[in-house]
Order: C-alpha cells, then structure tokens, then sequence
C-alpha cells in the first residue's frame, strides 16, 4: 500500500469516498430525527447530551476514515471490500440511535462502531508496508485496536454519571491517537483533497436542513390555520440554510491546514460545525412543531434550538478557516452576526432576525472578498 502524493495535482473525492458518504447520511439523518424528538418533548438536557455521544461515534469514524483515505486510497480490491465493511458498520449504528436516545442502551451502537473501526485496523496494517510511515501506521493500529476494547468494555458502565464520565475518557483516548501516531512521523495528506471531503459533508448536512424545509410547505399543505407562518419557516429556513453554505465556503479551506497542528485544530472544530449543521435541522422541525401545537417546548425555547446551533456553526467556521486570513470587517461581522442571532427569540416571527442578520453577513463577504484563493 503505497502513500499518494499530497502535492497531487488535481486530486479529488473518489467514487468510493461519495458512495462511503451515503451510509452517513441515514446516520445523520437519524440522529437529527431522535434529537428533534427530545427537544419537542422537552427532554432537552438528555437529547442534547445522547446527540453529542452519538454525533462523535458519527464523525470520529467519517474522519478516521477520511484522513486515512487521503493519504493511502489505492482503490484496489481489498481497500473497496475494507471500506464497504466500514459501511455496515455505520448502518449498524445507525440502528442503534434509537436505543441510545430512548433507552441510553449503547450496545448497538457501540457494536456498530467497533465495526466501522476494526476495518481501520486492517488498513492501517496494510499501511504498514510502507517504510517510511511503518512506526506511524502501526502505532495508528495498535491505539485503535485498544480503544475498541475500551469501548466494549464501557458497555459495562452502569447508567448514569459513570458511563458519562467514561464515555469522555474515551472520547479522549480516541482523539489523542492521531496525535501520538503523527509524532512518529506525519502521513502524507493533501490538503486541497482533505479540504473537498470536509465540504461534501458539510453540503449532507446542510441538506438536511433542506429537508427540513421542505417538510415545514408538506405541513402548511395540511394545517390550514399555520399555513402562512409555515410557509415562512420554510422560506426562511432555504434563505438560512444558503447563508450557512456561503460562509462555509466562502474561504480556501485548504489554508487552514498546514502542519499537525493545524490538521488536529481543524479536524477536531469541525465536530461543532457538523454537530451544529445537524442540530439546526432538528431546530427547524421543533419550530414546525411549535406552529402546529405539537411541542412541549414554548417559543422562546424553540426558538433557541435555531439559534444556538446557527451561531456555533458561524463561529467554528469563522474560528477554523476565516479568523486568521480575513481583514477586520469580515472578522467583525461574523462574530457579531453568530451573537446577534441568539436575540432571535425575542422575536414574534421564527428566525426572522436570523435571516436577516445572515444575510447582511454574506453581504460583507461578497464586498470583502478572499485575500486569495490560491
């Protein structure tokens, strides 16, 4: 298994890489579902904190997966059959979202997870053979392998505070794996290519919030007394979502990551914008459940599960990718924007003044263009 080139000229997402992406979109696409669930029953505090512990199995897996694929993706026979393994596995865990959220029972979940990353193993090993990246492969090998057990071993944590507790420990060991390995030497990953993958799965979440969209026009179909405050919503919804995707890619991301610690800085920020990106569609059907009096939750509170996640996925874009090559004006704008949205709720019409706020903030980004895109 030979490494790729980074300076790779005109590299980009293989097939493989988009067919792999699918199976997280029923992933995610569930774990927005279980997470609007708790929010409209107000069972705020445990869906907040299922959907954080099922979110990071979800992007853990995808970005192991991802770094590893830009720097060793020799699309052969066995690499294909390794990948569509990692598939099941995330199929698998998506099955067990439900229970996680319901029921805090994990095993599922954390089944399908150690299937995802077992395959993981087997690349890395695969890896291996190559001289240079040989200590780091294998040390990649051998902190995953641990880490699943680990993870099985937390199943038998008891309910509670404890498994909490466990589960950020592991969270951790998970984490501090790249770090360790890329000591030994850095793999060779390329940043124009790494930077594609982020922003394909940016655009499947933000669909999400489309699909959001669209479900709040089959709605006012249906309710005839919200039929204008529905069809608002979901004009309001398209108008936020296409900001987001604006400021998301408005910057050259492949700037961002120039070295390990950028990579690591980079990588780990977009667990907040993904999660984020996620939490807004789940928003987005809370507030549809608030019109058509279907929620526990009162407007205020509604209102919040919009706005909190706009504002995290603005700063951590703002953060990672446009904070350090952006001139005072766009630095200004957004932070103020991603502040200015959580006042929302005091509105009488949902994500109005978020609408408008984004859309004055994307107005500052067509003024103020990119220093360079080179």
């Amino acid at each position: 298994m030979r490494p790729r080139d980074p300076e790779e000229p005109h590299r980009a997402a293989s097939p493989l890489e988009l067919f792999f992406d699918l199976v997280f979109v029923v992933a995610v696409s569930i774990a927005a579902v279980q997470l609007h669930h708790s929010l409209t029953e107000d069972h705020v505090a445990d869906g907040l904190v299922s959907f954080a512990m099922v979110f990071f199995a979800i992007w853990w897996a995808w970005m192991n997966f991802t770094w590893f694929a830009t720097s060793f993706d020799t699309d052969d026979w066995l690499y294909r059959v390794l990948t569509v393994v990692q598939m099941a596995g995330v199929l698998v865990l998506a099955a067990g979202i439900d229970s996680a959220f319901t029921d805090k029972n994990f095993t599922i979940l954390v089944f399908g997870y150690v299937v995802m990353r077992v395959p993981m193993v087997a690349q890395w090993i695969r890896a291996s053979s190559s001289p240079l990246h040989k200590r780091t492969a294998l040390t990649y090998a051998a902190g995953i392998s641990g880490a699943q057990i680990l993870w099985l071993l937390w199943l038998l944590l008891p309910q509670g505070p404890l498994q909490s507790i466990g589960f950020l420990v592991l969270a951790v060991v998970e984490m501090s794996i790249p770090f360790i390995a890329e000591r030994n030497g850095s793999t060779p990953w390329h940043p124009h290519h790494i930077t594609e993958r982020y922003g394909l799965f940016t655009l499947i979440l933000l669909g999400e919030s489309l699909l959001a969209s669209s479900n709040a026009i089959i709605e006012a179909l249906n309710e005839d007394a919200a039929l204008a405050p529905l069809i608002s919503i979901s004009v309001l919804t398209l108008v936020v979502t296409a900001s987001l995707w604006w400021i998301y890619f408005w910057p050259p991301h492949h700037r961002a990551i120039s070295d390990l610690g950028t990579a690591l800085k980079y990588g780990y920020i977009h667990y907040f914008i993904f999660a984020a990106a996620g939490a807004f569609s789940a928003g987005i059907e809370v507030e549809i459940d608030v019109l058509t009096e279907h929620s526990a939750l009162g407007d205020v509170a509604a209102s919040f599960t919009v706005t909190v996640p706009i504002a995290v996925f603005v700063l951590g874009v703002w953060f990672v990718a446009i904070r350090q090559y952006a001139d005072r004006s766009v630095n200004i704008a957004l932070p103020l924007g991603a502040v200015l949205v959580l006042l929302d709720p005091v509105i009488p019409v949902p994500i109005t003044l978020t609408a408008v706020v984004m859309i004055l903030v994307v107005a500052v980004l067509v003024v103020r263009r990119p220093t360079s895109t080179q």
